[in-house]
């Protein structure tokens, strides 16, 4: 027997690609199905663009603080929890309530989520962020100081 021209050794001379397209396309369809799943969870929100920074109209505004005060069409109020019945008392007067929220930039996030959770189930149907305008050519500062 020579070695030479044999294959007989067990060397693998291909690479078959099979089970890795296989595996892929697993994934993709997993990624796919997630991806509704999480996409139809989400809150509808109309919220205004950053880099123009046009005036919101701000019927029912409500004031988040990062040392924990809230105010409401600029009066404190005592928590957050006073805001869904605020709102509900502002729905009663204008059906076509719009909500403004100002969250300082160092508000812990599940704040005002919780608000966000508020104001929708006090009837707000229409709820949107206020921003400060960056002026044309400035990069906008991602990173909070």
């Amino acid at each position: 027997m020579s070695a030479s021209g044999d294959d007989e050794d067990g060397l693998i001379s291909g690479i078959n690609v099979t089970p890795l397209v296989d595996v892929t396309l697993v994934l993709l369809i997993i990624f796919m199905v997630t991806a509704k799943i999480i996409v139809s969870r989400g809150m509808p929100m109309d919220l205004p663009k950053a880099a123009s920074g046009e005036e919101v109209q701000q019927i029912f505004s409500v004031e988040l603080t990062a040392d924990g005060k809230t105010a409401i069409d600029g009066k404190n109020v005592a928590n957050d929890d006073a805001i869904g019945s605020a709102a509900k008392i502002a729905r009663e007067k204008n059906k076509d309530l719009r909500a403004v929220i100002r969250a300082d930039r160092k508000v812990e996030h599940g704040r005002v989520i919780h608000v966000l959770d508020l104001l929708k189930r006090s009837g707000v149907a229409k709820i949107a962020f206020a921003v400060s305008p960056v002026p044309e050519g400035v990069p906008v500062d991602t990173e909070a100081k």
